[in-house]
This record gives C-alpha cells, structure tokens and sequence, in this order.
C-alpha cells in the first residue's frame, strides 16, 4: 500500500520504517529539513535499537522523507505521528496535529480516491472527531463520505519499540466506518495479534487508560517500597512473589525512582485535565502524579543521611536516560535530582551510555565523563538513576571514590554495600 507518515520523530520514524519493512510504499513528512537530510542519508536522528539497521535497508527504495506535502495524493493511508507535548496546565496541546490534518486536507482536494486519514498520535477521547475531521474536510473541500478516519494508537517502549511494532500484544483500530477500519486493518495484515476495533473516541481512550494503568503500577511498587524500606523488607521480593498472581503480572512492578519519558508523564496528566474538565476528581490518577514527584526527594534524603550536607561534595550520577537502551531524557527522574543537587551547592559529575547529549540540552554546565570510571573519580557519593545493564559489571571502578557510598534509584548493581531508595 501507499502510506504516508506525517512526523518524523519517535513513533513516526518507528512507525515508517517498519511499514516499509512489511513492503509497503511509505513517504515521511518532516517539517524539520536536517531530520529529513539525516533520515535519507539512513542516518535516525534519534537512538533506537536495531533502528538504524532496518532504515538504512529500505531508505531509497520504498522508504522516503520529505519536507512538504507534495506527491501525496494518491496514498491510500496517511498516519498522523505528530508530537502532543503537555501545556501549561498538563492538557495537551493539539496545535501540531491540526496543522498536520489541515495540510493534508489541503494535499487532497484534488484526489478522487478514498482514503483514510488514521492518527496515531496520543489524544484525548473526542479529538479525531472534534479536530482532525473537521479540518480535514473543510481544508480538502471534500465530502466525509470521500475520506475515511481511524484512530490506531502505538503501544511502543522506547529502547525496544522496533521488536514492540513487529511483535505487538494487540492492534487496536478506532474507526469512524467499517470500510475506513479495513483499510488499517489491510496494512496491518500478517500480524497475528488480535485485532480490536472499536469507536475513535474508544481508541483514543485505549492508549490513555493503558499508560496511566502502567504508570499506577510503578506508583503502587513505589509506595509499597517507601513502607518496605521502613520495615527493613525488600521490596523486591516482595514484588516477585505479588507478580506471579495472574491477575496482576510481574511487569512495571520494580520499585525506584519512578517514572519518565515522553509517554506516563504527559498522558496521565492529561487524562487528569480531562477528568476535571468533565467535573470529575480523579484522585487515583492524582496519586499516582504525586508519588512520582516525591520519589527523587528520598534519594537526597538517603545521600545526606550518608554524607551529610552535600555542598562542595562531589556527587558522581551514573545514568540520565529515563530508563536504558535510550538517549531521551524526557521528563527523566535525573532531572529533579541533578537539580536537586546543585540547588544545594554540590559538584556534579555524570555518565551515562547514550545520553550525555541530550541532557547537556538541561545542564550544560555539569561536568560529563566518557566512562563510569572517570564519573566516580574522587565522587564523595554515586547515585544510580538509569538501569543499563553494564552498571551490573562495574566492580572495581568504585575503588576510585574518595568514600564508597553508593545509593541506587534502580535496582541493577551487583555488588554489597550498595543501598537502595526503596529497599
């Protein structure tokens, strides 16, 4: 099929370059001309595992990205992968995507073909009929029968989003008619996941409900974890045996720092908004905000239990990704505590695998090491914050620390000594 892709980031880069995988015809609009010139030259403007790989193997054969909206016309599915970052009040900010949906409105008023207009950004129950058809059709000139809208969230961890796109635990396709709902499910076809069609405003909140749910769960092992760390009980045993129920899994039940990136963050907060907006007080979803932000105020208050005032002392931090295998810091737990820490006069070193760039964007100014070893050199303490599995093999460097204290807000290091934020 011929698809296009409008957004070139994250999801819409992933998205791309696995529909072109499949052997489908796929055409990337990015506004942004350096992603564009990266993303032709099969370079990602951004890490992902195995991404790099499967682009490069399809740019320039059935895999294109541009700038504008030109040649479109005749394909048969556009996906909407633009960015919905949070506003002011935590409601997000749906300006992207409707720019997105008025230009390719705009880029089909010639067209005689169905087709269907599918979002995949993340958005609030109502949005794909309250915006994107709207503008679709007034800026197309075209009757709504001549165009058909889905909805089709994305269910991708970072750091493992290829493998989440080709091995997906379901599809869900929200569609204003069955023949536009037949459309995705054709580009879909050879999945064998369950396929779950439903209303667009069902599938809008789909996404919503499943990444506060997982978000409730790591504020749930967190809060447990604070108790646990009381009573001198180690959280992660505990974890392990509740995981075996069935009914409740072993998944996103490790207790620590708490959650980031650009997903749990913004999506729960905007769930929040739409509950009150509709005069409703969603004092769970509240709760699980709330333990997130106190969660890197106790790694402090363990580090100057250990040390004292940690002005003047130099504090090394071994990771500032959100979680591993990424370089995006986004709303990264790293964040407050760096903050934190320098609010309080300390000197800061860091390392971390993969993002050093991307967080010199927040602190310029630190001081950043190449490898864990150099970080630790003379550090009065070290903070663990992101789990990369080579943490699990450092030994010896920590011999380099002026004094061995060693505080972990992710449970990945395997040597004694170490304490933990809850455990």
């Amino acid at each position: 099929m011929e698809i296009t892709v409008v957004g070139g980031g994250y999801v819409g880069l992933v998205t791309s370059v696995c529909f072109a995988d499949m052997g489908h015809r796929v055409r990337i609009i990015e506004i942004d001309p350096q992603k564009v010139e990266l993303i032709n030259k099969g370079i990602p403007p951004i890490y992902e595992d195995n991404l790099e790989e499967i682009l490069k193997k399809n740019i320039g054969k059935n895999l294109t990205a541009q700038s504008d909206y030109q040649f479109i016309e005749k394909s048969d599915v556009f996906f909407i992968c633009v960015g919905t970052p949070p506003q002011e009040d935590g409601s997000a900010n749906l300006r992207y995507l409707s720019q997105a949906a008025e230009s390719i409105g705009q880029a089909l008023r010639d067209s005689t073909i169905f087709q269907v207009i599918t979002v995949k950004s993340t958005v609030p129950p109502g949005t794909t009929e309250s915006v994107v058809i709207p503008a679709v059709i007034k800026s197309s000139g075209r009757t709504k029968d001549s165009i058909g809208f889905c909805m089709n969230p994305e269910f991708l961890r970072e750091g493992r989003a290829i493998k989440d796109f080709k091995n997906p635990d379901r599809i869900v396709i929200g569609g204003n008619s069955d023949i536009a709902i037949q459309v995705v499910r054709d580009v879909y076809s050879g999945f064998s996941a369950p396929t779950i069609t439903t209303s667009l405003k069902a599938a809008e909140m789909i996404k919503y409900a499943s990444n506060s749910f997982l978000a409730m769960k790591i504020s749930f092992a967190n809060e447990i974890g604070n108790l646990c760390k009381k009573l001198g009980i180690n959280v992660y045993d505990v974890m392990n045996g509740i995981g075996y129920d069935h009914r409740i899994n072993p998944y996103f039940l490790n207790a620590g720092l708490g959650f980031g990136g650009s997903c749990f963050p913004k999506d729960v907060m905007a769930l929040i908004r739409l509950a009150e907006k509709n005069d409703l007080d969603p004092l769970l979803l509240q709760s699980v905000i709330a333990v997130n932000e106190k969660q890197p105020n106790k790694i402090i208050s363990l580090l100057k239990e250990r040390i004292g005032s940690v002005s003047g002392k130099r504090i090394a931090i071994l990771g500032l990704a959100f979680k591993d295998n990424t370089d995006d810091v986004r709303d990264s737990r790293a964040i407050p505590v760096i903050q934190s820490l320098l609010d309080e006069g300390a000197d800061v070193v860091a390392y971390d695998p993969m993002a050093i760039a991307s967080m010199k964007i927040y602190y310029p100014d630190i001081q950043y090491r190449n490898t864990a070893g150099d970080a630790l050199d003379g550090a009065d303490a070290c903070l663990v914050l992101t789990e990369w599995p080579e943490f699990r093999d450092i030994d010896t460097c920590f011999d380099r620390m002026k004094s061995r204290v060693i505080i972990e807000g992710r449970k990945i290091l395997s040597i004694e000594g170490v304490e933990g934020i809850c455990w």
